[in-house]
């Protein structure tokens, strides 16, 4: 079986609802995940849009959350869980907002593209503190194992 990412919130290129944007509690959305391969040693996920500002003329990617050493086997992440409830071992790193966590959809124009990026890796990753996704990425490199990504868009007023 296949490294798969979904979740009950939205399927995979629909609507994010807005309980999970700034317009909304910005809490994060429940995801689940299988197919995590054998030789897994630990999960990271990426949340990301690279629409940003404007989808018409997008100029950087945002990042809304990083988390790292998830535990490596099929599981889930529930709604508006918060740092100090992720399972045992697990880090968070820093979102373009600067802060560790969740920081949902808040789109300034048009309809953007939210992908949730779930990396299997060989390894539990060390010597990171926050990292930033840059970070986070140089430290994966040569360590995935596979990889998956779950897409939901959102524009303000949805």
């Amino acid at each position: 079986m296949n490294l798969k990412l979904t979740s009950p919130a939205f399927t995979d290129g629909g609507r994010i609802p807005r309980e999970h944007t700034c317009e909304g509690a910005d809490t994060s959305p429940q995801l689940d995940w299988q197919g995590v391969p054998a030789g897994a040693k630990s999960l990271a996920l990426i949340v990301d849009d690279p629409d940003a500002p404007d989808p018409a003329a997008p100029r950087m990617t945002y990042v809304h959350w990083v988390l790292y050493n998830l535990p490596p086997a099929d599981g889930s992440l529930p709604a508006a869980i918060r740092n100090d409830q992720l399972p045992a071992g697990s880090q968070s790193g820093l979102n373009d907002w600067g802060r560790p966590g969740y920081g949902g959809p808040c789109p300034p124009i048009g309809r953007h593209r939210y992908f949730h990026k779930l990396y299997a890796l060989d390894t539990v990753l060390k010597g990171l503190d926050r990292p930033t996704k840059a970070q986070l990425e140089a430290a994966m490199a040569g360590h995935v194992l596979a990889e998956t990504a779950l897409m939901g868009t959102y524009q303000k007023g949805d």
